[in-house]
């Protein structure tokens, strides 16, 4: 009876014992995704504070192309009020659609390339892009390992019976492989003096 006993509460112990440090575990994976999206968020704020300066600049220039303006301003507006990882994805995605046009823009306005806080803003926006791709990335890595540990058994039964959900990774939208065409060539001699004619 005694050794019986003592089977059960060994049993009971290492049951405990494995649950708390599952539960531990799936703590600090989660801690790591909340981190790495601050950081990708750190980078969103980079950019966000870049592309009113940028609008500005393109606006003393184009003036006429107010819905893309508009659209850049919803898209701030939007991430802006999201509450929740995926709908700042969307915005900074539907963010990203609306600058590509902004870029494409530039193209019809040679003044806008010879013009030296233009060219300033653009290596700034070029270098956070690059650190957001870095940034979304290694996010992708941190939710990757936490899906996989609560989504194979018996984490998956675990997981779920603590609470734990899955979490979305950050997805390019639909047809982002296909980037507008931009050219800054700054030696490219255009004589185009009036883009609307």
């Amino acid at each position: 009876m005694n050794k019986l006993l003592l089977v059960l509460l060994g049993f009971t112990a290492f049951t405990i014992l494995y649950l708390a440090n599952f539960y531990n575990s799936l703590v600090r994976l989660q801690e790591e995704v909340n981190n790495q999206w601050a950081q990708v968020e750190t980078q969103y704020q980079r950019r966000y504070d870049l592309i009113p300066n940028l609008v500005e600049t393109v606006k003393g220039v184009a003036g006429q192309e107010q819905k893309v303006f508009g659209d850049i301003a919803e898209a701030r507006t939007r991430y802006a009020g999201a509450q929740n990882p995926q709908e700042r994805v969307d915005a900074a995605n539907q963010l990203e659609t609306a600058l590509g046009r902004l870029l494409v823009i530039v193209e019809n306005y040679p003044q806008l390339k010879s013009s030296e806080s233009f060219n300033t803003l653009m290596a700034q926006l070029e270098g956070t892009e690059n650190r957001i791709s870095v940034e979304r990335k290694r996010y992708n890595e941190k939710v990757k390992k936490y899906n996989i540990k609560i989504k194979t058994f018996p984490g998956n039964v675990i997981a779920k019976y603590m609470g734990f959900k899955e979490m979305p990774y950050f997805e390019s939208t639909e047809g982002a492989q296909k980037p507008p065409t931009v050219n800054f060539d700054l030696n490219k001699k255009d004589t185009q003096s009036n883009p609307q004619e």
